[in-house]
């Protein structure tokens, strides 16, 4: 530091030469004014270093002074464990003059010494025996617990496996009902063809009508009043309708599961007879004499279901003898298996 100020007081008493030097020779101004510029230059980096060095040291005083405060701290803690080992030094002391005066005495008392020394070596042997077991029992529960580990892991893996199986089951359940439905648009397109045959075989007849998805025969067509055998003027009805199923039967897939659904129907009157006991036994007769008619024409007994439905099915629930007549009927549906 005093170096560096007096190479600053040496550089600045350079001056009054260059003073003296400027007084004759003014033709140089110009030298002398870059020497001056270049002697400035070299005087801010000197302030600049001087700066430096006087923020280095500022930061070493301040390590310096941290350094002495924990050291302060630890001659402080020192004098603290100093303390505690003088008293510990103390108790120690007397605890061991105790100890010889216990001595001293025990040595009067040497069989209660002896007896009490045998009891001492059995409890050390019953400590032994019972760390033992307890290291036992820790093994023990070492094992329990990877066992414990094993069936998490083997919990885990169920579970993933079961979400992986509810995920495939839950992709077969879409396929299934994305087939399910091509299958019943499918089986949708031959009913319609189907009923559109009819129409055209058994043309506009006030006693056949399409009801929904079914095709409506009145039971007046087929059968007497009360009565399941079928008219004879019934067979070339149900032959059309016959021949209709079996044009249609070979156009369908032999992979669509489909059945002719015959249906019958009766009014609300009862009916008490010794044949019919209910008006439901007369509807079953009757769609079952249609279903066996439809199977001697060559329908495949397969796809041929009969069904009773009795009075409990009205299309129109008035007492009248036209609403009767209604009601009195073999209804024809093409559905699904």
């Amino acid at each position: 530091m005093a170096s560096r100020i007096a190479r600053r007081e040496r550089g600045l008493n350079v001056w009054p030469g260059y003073v003296d030097a400027l007084a004759t020779l003014l033709l140089s101004v110009v030298f002398l004014l870059t020497v001056f510029v270049v002697g400035q230059f070299f005087v801010s980096q000197e302030l600049s270093g001087r700066d430096t060095m006087l923020a280095r040291l500022n930061r070493q005083i301040a390590d310096l002074t941290d350094l002495l405060a924990l050291e302060r701290s630890n001659r402080r803690g020192d004098a603290a464990s100093l303390d505690s080992l003088r008293s510990s030094l103390a108790a120690a002391e007397s605890a061991r003059d105790q100890a010889r005066a216990e001595a001293q005495a025990a040595g009067a008392q040497g069989g209660q010494a002896g007896e009490l020394d045998r009891q001492l070596q059995a409890e050390r042997g019953a400590t032994r025996r019972a760390l033992n077991q307890i290291d036992l029992l820790n093994e023990q529960l070492a094992a329990m617990r990877r066992q414990l580990a094993a069936l998490e892991d083997a919990l885990a893996a169920s579970e993933q496996r079961d979400r992986e199986s509810q995920a495939r089951i839950a992709d077969l359940g879409s396929r299934l009902n994305v087939a399910l439905a091509q299958k019943v648009q499918e089986l949708a397109r031959y009913r319609s063809d189907f009923f559109g045959r009819l129409r055209q075989i058994l043309g506009s007849r006030p006693d056949i009508r399409v009801v929904g998805d079914r095709f409506v025969l009145q039971s007046e067509v087929l059968f007497p009043a009360g009565s399941a055998a079928l008219k004879p003027e019934a067979g070339p009805e149900l032959d059309r309708i016959a021949a209709a199923v079996s044009d249609l039967a070979r156009q369908i897939p032999a992979d669509l599961a489909w059945v002719l659904r015959v249906d019958g129907h009766t009014d609300a009157r009862p009916i008490a007879s010794a044949q019919f006991p209910s008006n439901w036994a007369l509807s079953a007769a009757r769609a079952i004499a249609v279903v066996q008619y439809l199977a001697a024409k060559g329908i495949p007994p397969q796809h041929l279901l009969a069904g009773a439905f009795g009075e409990f099915q009205p299309l129109d629930a008035g007492t009248t003898d036209e609403a009767y007549a209604r009601n009195r009927r073999i209804e024809m549906k093409l559905t699904e298996r």
